[in-house]
């Protein structure tokens, strides 16, 4: 598990969260908007951290809010935070999920189970021991 307390997760929307269609908004991609609703029902605080600005971030943020989703601050640390161009504009975050990470998108399930330290249902399979005569079962 990455971590067990409630962590800061900063998202990315074009490639991440919907199809790069920049600078139209592309297709949900799957699980995407399960896996953030899971995550922020267990504690997490969600920043949408993308280039988009304007015009532009806000039909990303109307899309996420349509979805369920409103996030903790949008490419900001946290919602107080006010722009000072002599202060660096990285975010401040535990996590980034981001198409462009190394090795590529993971996918919204890898990305959960990696958050979480889980498996999926289906892999959790109990071990028997097996006896002398098993094969015959």
């Amino acid at each position: 598990m990455i971590s067990d307390k409630s962590l800061i997760i900063a998202v990315d929307f074009d490639g991440t969260i919907v199809e790069s269609r920049y600078p139209e908004i592309g297709e949900t991609k799957i699980f995407a908007f399960e896996t953030l609703k899971k995550l922020e029902q267990e504690g997490h605080r969600l920043i949408l951290w993308t280039y988009r600005h304007g015009k532009r971030l806000q039909e990303a943020v109307d899309f996420c809010e349509k979805n369920g989703i409103k996030f903790y601050a949008v490419n900001q640390s946290y919602p107080e935070e006010e722009f000072d161009p002599a202060i660096s504009r990285k975010i401040n975050a535990d996590i980034f999920i981001d198409d462009r990470n190394v090795g590529g998108f993971l996918g919204w399930g890898e990305i959960y189970q990696e958050i979480t330290n889980t498996k999926p249902e289906h892999l959790q399979i109990s071990k028997k021991k097996k006896g002398l005569f098993s094969f015959f079962k």
